[in-house]
């Protein structure tokens, strides 16, 4: 594993991902303080409007913007490219010459593209704490709730949010490694789990939906929210971590089972 931790550190696609889990952090971090927040009309109810209130306000504000976008890309990239960049190399049947089983080749790759992965999830809010504190100073934390605590009790909440944060994108980790395992072409592996993702946030937002909207991967991917109460109110987190396991798992599962019985002939 760890010969793959370091053959995956000297690829462009991972110092690209580094370039942007730093700078997109630090964009926000500069833009709110420059120009300070924009407000959206919704008063105290909204994270942008709050942002500026300290150094961990901003951190929370920017794992906001992130995890609906930008991190999902970045998971699904280590994950998606992982197995299927192999193939599209012509390398992938040469490796499984060496006696390297195909589970054990699978376990190597999916455990580096998940330890990068959590890389990026932990980086991004510890990037915007610093810049956001360097900022806005380390300040009592203020929540779009009209409440707030400490700045200590605001680190563990912090931690616990980026951990929450971190499970809900175990599903793209999962999908993106199915599609990896399905395709030589990186890009189609990272497009189809991003596209699926998308497609889960737009659906979520159509209330025809109904109990359906509650299956989706996406639905409980801000249910975090409720650790920034007074007292932390755990009972969504739970039930989205409880739905987050079959879209994880699953995936995993197939992704295994398909590698397993798959011809390699790339």
């Amino acid at each position: 594993m760890v010969v793959e931790l370091l053959r995956q550190a000297k690829r462009r696609r991972t110092w690209v991902a580094l370039l942007f889990v730093l700078a997109v952090p630090l964009v926000v971090i500069g833009a709110l303080k420059v120009n300070g927040p924009s407000s959206s009309g919704g008063g105290s109810n909204d994270f942008v409007d709050i942002a500026t209130r300290s150094g961990l306000n901003a951190a929370f504000f920017v794992l906001v913007v992130t995890s609906q976008f930008l991190l999902v890309v970045l998971v699904a990239l280590f994950a998606g490219d992982s197995v299927a960049s192999e193939g599209s190399w012509g390398s992938l049947r040469y490796l499984l010459v060496r006696p390297v089983g195909r589970m054990r080749l699978l376990r190597v790759k999916l455990s580096v593209a998940a330890t990068y992965g959590v890389a990026a999830i932990v980086a991004t809010p510890l990037v915007a704490l610093v810049a956001g504190t360097l900022a806005f100073g380390w300040k009592p934390v203020t929540t779009p709730f009209g409440g707030g605590f400490s700045a200590a009790s605001g680190v563990w909440r912090l931690a616990a949010v980026d951990g929450y944060v971190m499970a809900m994108l175990g599903c793209v980790v999962a999908l993106a490694f199915l599609f990896s395992t399905m395709t030589d072409a990186p890009l189609a592996a990272v497009g189809g789990s991003v596209m699926l993702i998308v497609v889960s946030q737009v659906l979520d937002q159509v209330t025809a939906l109904g109990v359906v909207r509650d299956a989706l991967p996406t639905h409980y991917w801000f249910s975090w929210t409720g650790l920034l109460q007074t007292p932390p109110d755990t009972s969504t987190v739970s039930v989205g971590l409880l739905t987050a396991i079959p879209w994880t798992v699953v995936p995993l599962l197939l992704a295994f089972w398909n590698f397993r019985r798959k011809d390699i002939l790339s």
